[in-house]
């Protein structure tokens, strides 16, 4: 079977050089674009889906629209769940990267980025932007939503989604797209393929370019590729 991730287009923030995680920003003109020609490249491929799993964030939301509606599948079932968000990078959440670096040094910055079990300043949960005050999470037990992650803690949260909601999915026969974001894509690559820690810090998914895993009849591994 053929399981499909899609990282989300370029945003608005990706331009601007920000630090993003959970703060919700929009698709720029290129990231609708790359989204566009993902839907393409999957309808002349051939591909069909039976649900589509996306996060909460509106960039993932409108990639995962976007790539839909050009591959004439847009009327599928959508399944929209916080656990697929992006890392939460705490307080760097909106700051400039480059003035990051020149403030912390580029060695503490790329071990905040890149590290795969230590995690960046949290943000203060009283903070306006701060995940515990938007309504999207209200719901969610407060010592749920994050205040900053690793990508071990990424993985340790998307991990119950899925065991819960995707693998079932794909174990029951049906064909699966996953349509989100850097990190939490990451997270899910590392437990499916079986990359080790230390891989996984020089692993990256380019944005908008359909990436298939293939998985035998128990979800093992055996191959990847871009479209």
């Amino acid at each position: 079977m053929e399981l499909v991730f899609i990282r989300h287009g370029f945003s608005e923030w990706n331009a601007k050089n920000l630090f993003t995680g959970w703060r919700d920003v929009n698709l720029t003109e290129r990231g609708i674009e790359e989204a566009k020609a993902a839907g393409k490249k999957l309808l002349e491929a051939g591909y069909e889906f039976d649900i589509a799993f996306t996060s909460v964030l509106t960039r993932a939301i409108k990639t995962c629209n976007i790539v839909l509606e050009e591959s004439n599948q847009l009327w599928i079932p959508q399944v929209k769940n916080w656990r697929l968000n992006e890392r939460h990078y705490g307080a760097l959440q909106g700051l400039d990267k480059k003035a990051t670096a020149e403030q912390y040094g580029d060695e503490q910055v790329h071990i905040w980025r890149r590290s795969y079990d230590i995690s960046p300043p949290d943000l203060d949960p009283q903070d306006p932007n701060s995940a515990h005050n938007d309504r999207r999470y209200a719901n969610l037990p407060k010592d749920v939503v994050p205040n900053a992650e690793n990508l071990k803690i990424t993985l340790e949260r998307v991990l119950p989604f899925w065991e819960d909601q995707i693998a079932p999915a794909l174990l029951s026969g049906k064909r699966v797209l996953v349509t989100a974001h850097g990190n939490s894509l990451r997270a899910l690559a590392k437990h499916i393929i079986g990359i080790s820690d230390e891989e996984i810090m020089d692993f990256e998914i380019p944005t908008g370019q359909p990436l298939v895993l293939k998985l035998d009849d128990q979800l093992n591994f055996v191959e990847k590729f871009y479209l």
